[in-house]
């Protein structure tokens, strides 16, 4: 007891949760928290910190009721279990989150437990609904991508064999329509289909330059597949730097490409080269649907990067990864195609050639990571989470 005002003994107020005695909980992949009677947190684990988008200590200086929608259903539940009423309490909620990390709430299944029977604490574990769906979601997208692998191969290499007998008889076509056909029929061939040696001549170059290009097209596609990974240390923020200056330098008014970095990220081991390339697809797609707003002068691309915890990538845990989101303002993707934007020769604008998306895809996930696109109208972001090793 401790003495108050007056003489009257006042109760003495629950020690407060020791963080050493929950460490183990950051180990996990559900957000857990521990709170008093009154909601307020005493301890946050490294899973909820990641997903609220602020610091430990600023959930440590709030309340676990300031982030959950369904008040009422929340103190009803806490209140029960802290008057040990009932050993457990569960309900389905929805949880806030930093504006910066998202705008709309999480759906979570929330469990209130008893820490020990009589203390004046209660263990929270928040479980997001969505989390078995995005897993099944990431299974899904890495099945897609072994095949669009197999695809590719083996399209390209069906038009490759082709090409080059085209581009071969193209070729020796225009070196006879340059030369006399024989003595005194100089121009007879080209006549006889009422066509000059000359039209000739343009036409054979119209298929030689076609056959030029789709080649240049299979060589893209074969691209990933034909340089082995240059591996070394790669700090995300000169990958960033790299392709903000690319940006601007291609637009450079009316577009805005705003840094919100973690600079506490490490380095890590990767190839630059290709996820310069990758970042730089995704932040190229996404200035060439912000043509409206460059040219209204309020175009902005965000460049944002940040650290998460005991994240799940492909059926693999890691305790760190990096997480990097290319944001827009754009007017979103289109609805026909939202499900497809990674499969191979799917572009939402004119002459596009619809692998810059699958290549990103590609490159990233040869880094163990994968990419997620989340976009409505005035807001598109593409994530990219590859582990820290």
């Amino acid at each position: 007891m401790i003495p108050g005002r007056c003489g009257v003994a006042l109760a003495t107020p629950p020690e407060p949760a020791n963080a050493q005695r929950y460490a183990a909980l950051d180990l996990l992949a559900t957000m857990v928290a521990v709170v008093g009677a009154d909601g307020a947190i005493h301890f946050a684990n490294a899973r909820l910190e990641d997903v609220a988008g602020i610091s430990r200590r600023a959930l440590l200086r709030g309340k676990l009721g300031d982030w959950l929608l369904n008040g009422r259903q929340w103190q009803d539940t806490l209140a029960a279990v802290m008057a040990n009423e009932v050993a457990t309490g569960r309900f389905d909620g929805a949880m806030r989150r930093a504006p910066m990390v998202a705008h709309e709430s999480l759906p979570v299944h929330v469990i209130v437990t008893q820490i020990d029977p009589g203390q004046a604490f209660a263990l929270v574990e928040m479980i997001e609904v969505e989390q078995q769906t995005r897993q099944d979601r990431e299974e899904r997208a890495l099945g897609q991508v072994q095949a669009n692998k197999e695809l590719i191969r083996n399209l390209a290499h069906e038009i490759k064999n082709p090409l080059g007998g085209i581009r071969g008889a193209a070729q020796l076509l225009a070196m006879e329509v340059g030369q006399p056909l024989g003595r005194g029929d100089e121009g007879q061939g080209a006549r006889a289909i009422g066509l000059s040696p000359r039209e000739l001549t343009e036409y054979t170059q119209v298929i030689i330059h076609e056959a030029d290009r789709l080649q240049a097209l299979v060589d893209r596609l074969l691209a990933p597949h034909r340089h082995p990974q240059v591996v070394g240390d790669v700090n995300i923020h000169e990958v960033c730097e790299r392709v903000r200056s690319l940006i601007m330098a291609e637009f450079p008014r009316g577009l805005t490409v705003q840094r919100d970095y973690d600079t506490s990220i490490p380095d890590f081991r990767g190839d630059r080269e290709q996820l310069i390339q990758a970042v730089l697809n995704i932040a190229h797609n996404a200035a060439h649907a912000l043509a409206e707003r460059i040219a209204a002068g309020d175009a902005r691309i965000v460049l944002r990067t940040r650290v998460a915890r005991q994240v799940t990538i492909g059926k693999q845990r890691y305790r760190l990864a990096l997480e990097l989101h290319i944001q827009d303002n754009g007017p979103g993707v289109p609805d026909d195609i939202r499900e497809r934007i990674f499969y191979p020769l799917v572009s939402g604008r004119e002459g596009g050639s619809g692998l810059g998306l699958t290549l990103a895809q590609t490159f990233v996930q040869q880094h163990q990571g994968m990419i997620e696109c989340d976009s409505a109208p005035g807001r598109t972001s593409f994530s990219i989470l590859m582990p820290l090793h």
